[in-house]
C-alpha cells in the first residue's frame, strides 16, 4: 500500500483522484467530491477498485512532477528496456467526467500493463462489463463508465487488463468517462486536444497569480491545490479530497473531509485575495452566505459542497481501512456539534471581504446582524471547540476569543463602514468577553493562555490570539503563550493541536503534529519579532511536502510520514499566508488585507504582486 505522501492529486473542479507513485489511481469519487468512490484501493486492497497503468516490471516511478503551474501530472520510469512516462489529468468538467491517461515512450521499448478495476459504491459493487469498438462499457445501477483506447483490452479476474509495448515517440491514450447510466453515452473525447485544453486552463489560471519571489513555487502550488479542491458549481472548497486517512496508523481517528467547513472561510479568503484571485474569493463568499442563510441558531460548522446540511456519519465495514485503520467513515457527525467559534469565523471572513473588496454597500449585513444577535445570547455556553471534541462540552478559550472577534468585527463595520447597528451594545459585549477571557482563560502562574477556562492545558488555537487582534502579537501574554506552546506542545519542533492524552477529546489513541498549527507558530514567532526562528520553521515545514508539493493534515515525527486526509486545504491555506507574512516581515489582522496590498495596481485585482521570501 502506498504511503499517504506517495499520492498526487488531479481533478476537474468537481471531484479529484489520488494517483500513487506506482502509477495506480487508488481513490476517485464520481461525479463529485462527496459521491461514492469507484476506486477505493487506498482504503483497502486493489480489489476495492483501482486503475493501474505502469511498466509491467512494476515498482515506483523514477521521477514525477506537475507540468509547470498546472494540474497535469507527469510520472516517469526508467527501466532496463527504456524510459516511459504517463500523463494523468482531468479536463475541466464538460458534460461528463473524464480521467485521461496518456502513455508516452521516451526511449527504447517498454512493456506496459494496465489494470482497471471499477468498483462502484466504495468498492462494493462490481459492474457488468461488455466490449465495444472503442473499448469497454461498464454499468451498475445509476453508474456507467466508458473506457476508450487503441490499446488491446481483455477481461481477467473481474478486471480489464491491457498489455502492450510503447516505443520511443509513441503515445497511447486512455480515456475513462463517467455518466449516469440512464443517459446516452457522452461524445468521445480526443485525449491530445483535452491535454492542450487542460494545460491552457491551468496556465491561464496560474497566470492571474500575483505571487513572486523565493517561495513563489511553493505558494503557487498550494494555491493550485486549493483551486483543485474547489467545487466549481457553487464555489465551495472541500477540506480534503479523501475520507478516513488516519491521524494515527491503526487508530480510529479517521474522518470524512470531503465537505466545506465554515472555519476555513477567513483563511481561504485571505490566501485567495492576497494572491489576486478575487473571482474565487467572491465565489467562496457567496457560497458562505448561501450556506449560513436561515435561522442563525441552526448555523452548522460544515456543509456539503452544495450547501447540504444533513451529513449523517456511518461506517463502511467492508473496507479494512488504510493500513488497517478502521473504521472507514462517510459523512461527519461533527456537523451537529456546537462550535461557537464559527460565528466569529463567518463574521471575520465577511469583514475581510468588505475591507479588501471595498464593498461599502454590504448586501449580507442583515444576515450578519442576525448571526451576531444569536451569538449575544449563546456565547456563554460551553461547546465542542475548534477541534470538534467528542467529549464533554467545555468553555474553550478559543471559542470565547472568536466571540470577541464577532463583536469586534460588527463594531468595526459600524465605525468604519457606516453600517447600521447597536454599536454601543456590541462594544460593551466585546469588552465584557475580553475581560472574562483575560481572567478565566489566562494562567498567571504559567504566563500563558489555556485551552479552557480555569484549566492548565494548552491548545494550539491560542496561537491565533494575535492574528485575530484580541491582543497585539507582541503582548507579553501572547509571547508567554508562544513560549509555553514551544516548551510543552511540540514534537521535534512541530506543534500538536493539544495533548490527546488529557482525554478531553473523548477518543482513544493519539495523533501526529497538526501542520496548520505549526504554520500558526511561524506567524506567532514573526509577530513576536523572532523572524529568524519563524523562517527556519517555515522552511522545515516546506520540507515536509511530498515530491509534488502536497501536504496532508498531519505529520508523524517518529516515522517521518504524513498522516490524515490529503491534500489538506487547512495545511495549504496557512502555508500561503506564512510565506506572505515572512516576505512583508510583519503579521496582520485576519480581517485586514495583507500589508503588501497597496493601491495603484494595474489589472482587475486591487492587489500588487507580493515578492515572497526576500530577507
Amino acid at each position: 500500500m502506498s504511503r499517504i505522501e506517495d499520492y498526487a492529486v488531479i481533478g476537474d473542479l468537481h471531484t479529484a483522484a489520488l494517483v500513487g507513485r506506482d502509477g495506480s489511481v487508488d481513490w476517485l469519487c464520481l461525479p463529485h467530491f462527496d459521491s461514492a468512490a469507484c476506486f477505493a484501493a487506498m482504503l483497502d486492497t486493489p480489489a476495492a477498485g483501482r486503475w493501474l497503468l505502469a511498466p509491467a516490471c512494476g515498482g515506483t516511478c523514477t521521477r514525477r512532477r506537475y507540468q509547470g503551474d498546472t494540474l497535469v501530472l507527469e510520472t516517469g520510469w526508467e527501466t532496463a528496456d527504456g524510459r516511459v512516462k504517463v500523463l494523468d489529468f482531468m479536463p475541466p468538467r464538460g458534460i461528463a467526467a473524464d480521467v485521461i491517461r496518456i502513455v508516452e515512450g521516451v526511449s527504447g521499448a517498454v512493456a506496459m500493463r494496465g489494470e482497471l478495476r471499477l468498483r462502484f459504491d466504495y468498492g462494493q459493487i462490481v459492474p457488468w462489463v461488455r466490449s465495444d469498438e472503442r473499448g469497454i462499457v461498464a454499468v451498475a445501477g445509476p453508474d456507467a463508465a466508458y473506457l476508450s483506447t487503441p490499446a488491446p483490452l481483455q477481461g481477467h479476474d473481474l478486471a480489464t487488463i491491457s498489455e502492450f509495448t510503447v516505443r520511443a515517440g509513441q503515445r497511447v491514450p486512455f480515456v475513462l468517462t463517467w455518466a449516469p447510466s440512464a443517459r446516452p453515452r457522452p461524445p468521445s473525447v480526443d485525449a491530445e486536444a483535452a491535454l492542450v485544453d487542460t494545460r491552457t486552463f491551468w496556465e491561464r489560471w496560474s497566470g492571474r497569480s500575483r505571487v513572486q519571489g523565493r517561495y513563489r513555487d511553493a505558494v503557487q502550488r498550494s494555491l493550485i491545490t486549493l483551486k483543485a479542491l474547489t467545487f466549481a458549481p457553487t464555489g465551495g472548497i472541500v477540506a480534503a479530497a479523501s475520507t478516513s486517512l488516519p491521524e494515527q496508523i491503526g487508530g480510529p481517528r479517521n474522518w470524512d473531509y470531503r465537505y466545506c467547513w465554515l472555519r476555513d472561510a477567513t483563511l481561504t479568503l485571505q490566501s485567495l485575495l492576497v494572491a489576486g484571485y478575487t473571482v474565487e474569493a467572491a465565489a467562496w463568499r457567496e457560497w458562505l452566505l448561501r450556506a449560513v442563510a436561515g435561522d442563525p441558531s441552526k448555523l452548522q460548522i460544515m456543509y456539503g459542497i452544495d450547501g447540504t446540511r444533513r451529513l449523517p456519519e456511518f461506517e463502511l465495514p467492508w473496507l479494512a481501512g488504510y493500513e488497517g485503520s478502521a473504521p472507514v467513515r462517510v459523512g461527519n457527525a461533527a456537523a451537529d456539534q456546537l462550535q461557537l467559534d464559527v460565528w466569529g469565523e463567518v463574521l471575520d471572513g465577511l469583514s475581510l471581504t468588505r475591507n479588501a473588496l471595498m464593498h461599502r454597500a454590504d448586501d449580507s449585513w442583515d444576515i450578519q446582524v442576525a448571526l451576531m444577535e444569536h451569538l449575544e445570547s449563546a456565547w456563554e455556553q460551553p461547546d465542542n471547540g475548534l477541534w470538534e471534541m467528542r467529549g464533554p462540552r467545555q468553555h474553550f478559550t478559543h471559542s470565547k476569543v472568536m466571540a470577541w472577534v464577532a463583536a469586534d468585527r460588527m463594531v468595526d463595520a459600524v465605525d468604519v463602514s457606516g453600517l447600521p447597528g447597536p454599536v454601543e451594545r456590541w462594544r460593551a459585549l466585546r469588552d465584557r468577553i475580553q475581560a472574562e477571557v483575560l481572567t478565566r482563560g489566562f494562567d498567571n502562574e504559567q504566563n500563558t493562555f489555556v485551552q479552557s477556562y480555569d484549566s492548565t492545558e494548552l491548545d494550539a488555537s491560542l496561537l491565533l490570539i494575535g492574528r485575530v487582534g484580541f491582543l497585539p502579537a507582541d503582548d507579553p501574554r501572547v509571547i508567554g503563550t508562544v513560549d509555553a506552546i514551544q516548551r510543552r506542545l511540540t514534537n521535534d519542533g512541530f506543534v500538536m493541536r493539544y495533548q490527546p492524552a488529557s482525554g478531553n477529546d473523548g477518543l482513544p489513541g493519539g495523533e501526529g503534529v497538526f501542520l496548520a498549527c505549526s504554520f500558526w507558530l511561524v506567524d506567532a514567532l514573526l509577530g513576536a519579532g523572532r523572524r529568524t526562528a519563524a523562517t527556519e520553521l517555515f522552511e522545515r515545514l516546506l520540507a515536509l511536502r511530498n515530491d509534488v508539493g502536497l501536504l496532508s493534515e498531519e505529520w508523524d515525527p517518529a516515522t517521518k510520514r504524513q498522516l490524515g486526509n490529503t491534500p489538506q486545504a487547512f495545511s495549504h491555506f496557512p502555508l500561503v499566508m506564512s510565506g506572505l507574512q515572512l516576505h512583508s516581515g510583519q503579521t496582520h489582522r485576519s480581517n485586514r488585507p495583507h500589508a503588501t496590498a497597496q493601491a495603484g495596481v494595474k489589472g482587475p485585482s486591487r492587489f500588487p504582486r507580493p515578492v515572497l521570501g526576500s530577507h
